[in-house]
């Protein structure tokens, strides 16, 4: 089957909405909607959302039996909805970092490489990139998502080739340098490297990217790494992935 084919299996596909209105604000944090939400990005950084059961993400979210559909109309819709809220959860993140002004704009990078690093140690590497992994399973989803992963990436290769701009401002890396691509590459061996640290469980395949993306930048070498708990992030880091 192809992407432009693939359908979710949709559990109890014969269920419809029930009587009764959801809440009118469901942006709130412990909205029901939100919660599905959450819950489904948590489980989505472990497997594919073509593993995940509706129930499962039900219980994981303590929201009522028969809920979903008075917040998603089917189980794809609640699949983009995950991925854009994670899209922009994980731009918030890079935000934190890349805007930082009391840090280099080298530090900065190191800084966000340092913090996804210990959010992946947090879960033992059983979470990756919801992201990265709904790429991985394109194959068996259908081809609305494609657009929505794909334009993921490039946003976070955008604010990530910002910060390289600067690093070339301030004479930390080679100048000339194709920041655009550079944060292409970057992204590329990045996902790919989550990929090899969830598979080995430990942190070898992030050092081992850090290090060959800062040779080939032409980066400074006497860099600190800002740690993790120097960042003043709010409940969002709850849903850390990678």
């Amino acid at each position: 089957m192809t992407s432009s084919s693939a359908v979710l299996p949709q559990e109890n596909s014969t269920v419809r909405r029930k009587r009764g209105r959801p809440p009118k604000d469901q942006s709130l944090p412990g909205a029901p909607r939100q919660r599905m939400l959450r819950a489904g990005k948590a489980i989505l950084t472990e497997k594919g959302l073509s593993t995940v059961g509706i129930e499962e993400i039900l219980t994981a979210a303590g929201v009522p039996k028969g809920s979903f559909y008075h917040y998603f109309p089917s189980k794809e819709a609640f699949g983009l909805a995950a991925v854009d809220s994670y899209a922009e959860y994980f731009a918030a993140k890079l935000d934190r970092w890349f805007t930082d002004a009391s840090l280099s704009p080298l530090e900065r990078l190191r800084g966000f490489i340092a913090d996804a690093t210990a959010g992946m140690a947090k879960y033992d590497y059983r979470r990756g990139c919801l992201v990265g992994n709904l790429g991985q399973e394109m194959g068996a989803l259908p081809a609305s998502f494609r657009t929505r992963i794909i334009a993921a990436l490039e946003d976070w290769e955008e604010r990530t080739a910002a910060c390289l701009r600067a690093a070339e401002a301030a004479g930390q890396i080679r100048a000339g340098a194709d920041c655009r691509q550079l944060a292409h590459i970057f992204w590329v061996g990045w996902e790919g490297a989550v990929l090899r640290a969830k598979l080995e469980s430990r942190p070898d395949a992030l050092r081992a990217f850090e290090e060959g993306f800062l040779t080939m930048i032409g980066a400074e070498t006497a860099l600190s790494t800002p740690q993790p708990t120097q960042r003043g992030d709010d409940a969002a880091e709850k849903e850390d992935g990678a």
